[in-house]
């Protein structure tokens, strides 16, 4: 085994995108395609690592960018201001998402008939919504994802397999935000599934994440638990 990396830039409506892809070169034939959505602060080390991890596991793992190439948030207020434009405009957010996939599933070695997407935090939120719009895509998996509806996708049928991985006391989605969740991925005919992971808080795979008196804490049990359950999920979709 000897995982590849590269950057991989890309562009839309005059601006453009460095993604990250990595990938074992001793697999043979075309991999499934695992893209990696990031928390608020765009993509990093943390979102790239995962996609090497995804690349351990088989698969191309391609860590997307939303904002811009080197657009980065370095504290909360940068992260919130970078991210509320999307959660303002969820189209934009589902075009640009919908360009990653493209962009992920053209890649060399990658099976475009064989596409999931993981997303971290913001990032679960954005891999929802490719679910909502009916992207094609085998499943999306959410780690500790914001889980409010975009407001235009009432009534799409999702096709896409829905596995969120989410801590219980998580105060940025509530136990009535998860009810809701699970009421319109019903109500979309989804194949879903939601894992609870008790006491657990916001961004609880990432170790960084040392907060707990505003929500946010890393968790390793669930942090351990949820990889081991996005393994099986994939294993099972593909």
């Amino acid at each position: 085994m000897s995982i590849q990396t590269r950057i991989v830039d890309y562009s839309q409506d005059g601006t453009t995108y460095e993604g990250y892809l990595a990938w074992d070169d001793a697999a043979a034939g075309p991999r499934p395609v695992v893209l990696v959505s990031h928390a608020w602060g765009g993509a990093g080390d943390f979102e790239h690592a995962r996609a090497r991890d995804l690349a351990k596991l088989g698969y191309t793992g391609f860590s997307l960018d939303l904002y811009g190439k080197g657009v980065r948030g370095s504290n909360p207020d940068e992260n919130a201001a970078l991210m509320q434009p999307f959660l303002d405009d969820r189209e934009l957010l589902q075009k640009r998402m919908r360009l990653a996939v493209e962009v992920a599933s053209g890649q060399d070695g990658a099976d475009a008939s064989r596409v999931a997407a993981i997303g971290y935090c913001f990032g679960g939120l954005c891999v929802l919504d490719l679910a909502r719009i009916g992207a094609d895509l085998r499943g999306v998996v959410s780690f500790h994802g914001l889980f409010h509806p975009p407001g235009n996708t009432d009534g799409n049928r999702i096709a896409a397999k829905v596995l969120a991985l989410h801590g219980w006391d998580d105060p940025m989605a509530t136990p009535e935000n998860v009810v809701a969740l699970a009421a319109e991925l019903t109500g979309g005919g989804a194949d879903w599934q939601i894992h609870g992971y008790g006491h657990a808080l916001h961004a609880f795979t990432n170790p960084e994440a040392n907060d707990p008196d505003h929500g946010v804490a890393y968790d390793s049990a669930a942090d351990r638990r949820s990889w081991q359950a996005m393994v099986n999920f994939l294993e099972e979709i593909f």
